[in-house]
């Protein structure tokens, strides 16, 4: 399931007290998408790590009252407890837990309470955890655990979705232009015993974090390699060296019609233009946008780019000159 749909998926589930364990490979936004929903709901939420959780941590701590061995309830498990408003708890990385700690959690996602302590009715449940695969220190999860959650969805990175993230992020344009012109980067990561990174949308993101603190030029080559891998970090410096040497966007928009045009097999050039273009197209400008875009024999490069400006600039679509694009488009770009 692309990140979109997840988030759709998740925004049902939680308020229909619906559990949703999530899988995925490392660094591909599960975490932040779970995030976002919680907010999106203005519903509290737990973060919980039971990879460095015990059993105590969901049963209580043992103790003497009046003379019996009692679980007290403590910490997050309180909180479940005492909680008066809708409350996620969120599980992250729920395959890296001991056995023993699943087996905890599995008591409160079916009986929603443990050793006689229940938790409010105002708790909903999301898991996330990685795959065995992923060298990511997953053992498993236990059958029983499994089948308590009310569906198992594996979340892969999309990206439009990617995209529509980095500009409202308000990634570097270069970097957007070029995991556009190469998305195989979005799913590149592999599992290694060796201490390197390797691209996935967390270790781009990074990338687009270095650049906007002003990571200084002469240190790009081994950090930007060493954020996101040898091989994107190789490509990328390339291709923004090539970003640089394009024609002023601003220049293109003033003439649309005189403007040079990338060839047809310039698709390098064509992807970081258009990026360019998108992202500093306004209402007033975007006649001339279209004028241009025109120009560029391959129409994937148009409606990509005006889903780009329009995911920045919302207001385009206001523009007259929009509605004959939209007449014509429309089944690809909404």
């Amino acid at each position: 399931m692309r990140p979109k749909e997840l988030i759709e998926l998740l925004t049902f589930m939680v308020p229909n007290d619906l559990s949703v364990l999530i899988a995925g490979a490392p660094g591909i936004g599960k975490t932040q998408i779970v995030e976002k929903v919680v907010r999106g709901l203005e519903y509290d939420m737990i973060l919980s790590h039971p990879v460095v959780s015990d059993p105590t941590d969901y049963k209580g701590l043992p103790f003497l009252v009046d003379g019996k061995a009692e679980f007290l309830p403590y910490g997050n498990l309180r909180r479940l407890m005492d909680a008066t408003k809708p409350l996620v708890f969120f599980i992250d990385d729920f395959g890296q837990a001991p056995l023993s700690v699943q087996a905890a959690v599995m008591q409160l996602l079916l009986a929603r309470e443990i050793n006689g302590q229940k938790i409010s009715d105002h708790v909903k449940f999301i898991a996330c955890t990685n795959r065995h695969t992923d060298r990511a220190g997953v053992s498993g999860i236990i059958e029983p655990v499994k089948s308590r959650f009310n569906t198992i969805i594996e979340l892969t990175p999309n990206l439009d979705d990617w995209t529509e993230w980095a500009i409202e992020a308000d990634m570097p344009q270069e970097l957007i232009s070029f995991v556009k012109f190469r998305p195989q980067y979005l799913s590149e990561f592999k599992p290694t015993r060796e201490i390197i990174n390797t691209a996935s949308p967390r270790t781009i993101a990074s990338v687009g974090n270095l650049l906007k603190k002003g990571l200084p030029e002469g240190l790009y080559p081994e950090t930007i390699k060493g954020a996101a891998g040898e091989a994107f970090g190789t490509e990328f410096i390339s291709y923004r060296k090539l970003f640089k040497d394009l024609p002023d966007p601003a220049k293109v928009l003033k003439d649309p019609k005189g403007a040079w045009v990338p060839g047809e097999g310039e698709l390098d050039k064509t992807f970081a233009l258009c990026g360019a273009l998108a992202h500093i197209v306004t209402v007033k400008t975007l006649g001339n946008l279209l004028i241009y875009l025109e120009r560029i024999k391959e129409p994937t490069f148009r409606i990509s780019t005006m889903k780009d400006a329009l995911a920045k600039n919302r207001k385009l679509s206001d523009a007259p000159e929009f509605t004959g694009f939209y007449e014509k488009y429309h089944d690809y770009i909404f």
